[in-house]
């Protein structure tokens, strides 16, 4: 069984990596709709920053500087750089647990924002800026995946990458088609598929028809998308499934969580999401994946000591 805190670092590096990745985009997407200058732009600003718990509406004015703060904001805890750091600070702590290539390429996007250039460097061309930021942690993924053993603390690196992955899309949609949603325009929704990273393979699904109905269903249910929280949770509970038997845990809470909120996005009817409300479903998604979280943590990294010594 893996230590404790090599698990917890592990499971935080895949969770602050993918954050960092999401917020990069979120800044990318609602700098390229204020080109238009129209209120379907403000109305992606107030998305993309309600996506991420900013809900000051002066930065929906200035939507340069609320992507700068995004992604260069040092004192912001769901800042791209803070999320990095904060990676970068749990990968050397396990630098023996991850291989050369995936510490390098952690390494070198770390220091691209951490550098005094930075800020030039986005003012200059905030949109190239950003895509190389994305474009370097699609690498990391790509060299932890290619390089590390598929072992335990693989699993533990992808484990966080999904459940970050799965509450910021739900955020997401909620922001989108939950209780308070705003009503979305073609642009508007275009926009929203570009947060996820989702245009081009929802387009092959649905074709031009773009509807906030199926950009939910795609979103939420399509089991083949690696950004759907169908996809994610399914990973979720693979990965949970083969951690409990390698560590022969006794305590399989987040296991039997994972395996419920998976059956529940399997056999979930959009007709009957829509009849009692989305935002009710999305909220007992992003809660499922709450008492995973927290399960994982009881399971893993704080469990009492004589739950793992020999009898």
């Amino acid at each position: 069984m893996m230590l404790a805190r090599v698990a917890d670092s592990l499971f935080w590096i895949g969770r602050y990596v993918e954050r960092a990745e999401h917020v990069a985009r979120l800044a990318d997407v609602m700098l390229t709709a204020t080109l238009d200058r129209t209120e379907t732009a403000n109305q992606v600003a107030r998305i993309a920053l309600s996506a991420v718990g900013e809900t000051n509406e002066d930065q929906v004015a200035s939507p340069f500087d609320a992507a700068r703060g995004l992604t260069l904001d040092r004192l912001n805890d769901g800042s791209v750089i803070t999320s990095l750091s904060r990676a970068r600070e749990n990968a050397r702590q396990v630098r023996d647990q991850i291989t050369s290539e995936t510490w390098e390429r952690l390494n070198l996007v770390h220091l691209r924002l951490a550098g005094a250039q930075s800020t030039k460097a986005f003012g200059d061309g905030s949109s190239a800026f950003l895509h190389e930021v994305i474009a370097d942690l699609h690498l990391f993924k790509g060299a932890a995946d290619a390089t590390m053993s598929h072992g335990e603390g693989w699993r533990f690196l992808l484990l966080g990458v999904h459940l970050e992955r799965a509450q910021l899309i739900g955020r997401l949609l909620e922001v989108c088609f939950g209780r308070t949603g705003e009503r979305l325009d073609h642009a508007a929704l275009t926009a929203v598929l570009r947060m996820s990273c989702a245009l081009e393979p929802y387009l092959r699904v649905y074709t031009a028809d773009v509807r906030a109905a199926s950009i939910l269903e795609f979103l939420l249910l399509n089991a083949e998308f690696p950004r759907s929280i169908r996809f994610s949770t399914d990973q979720i509970e693979a990965h949970l499934s083969r951690l409990s038997r390698q560590a022969e845990a006794e305590h399989v809470g987040p296991e039997r969580l994972a395996g419920r909120l998976k059956a529940r996005l399997q056999y979930a009817d959009m007709s009957e999401i829509e009849r009692e409300g989305s935002h009710t479903f999305l909220e007992a998604v992003l809660a499922e994946c709450g008492a995973i979280h927290r399960g994982v943590y009881e399971a893993f990294v704080a469990y009492p000591l004589e739950m793992r010594l020999p009898a």
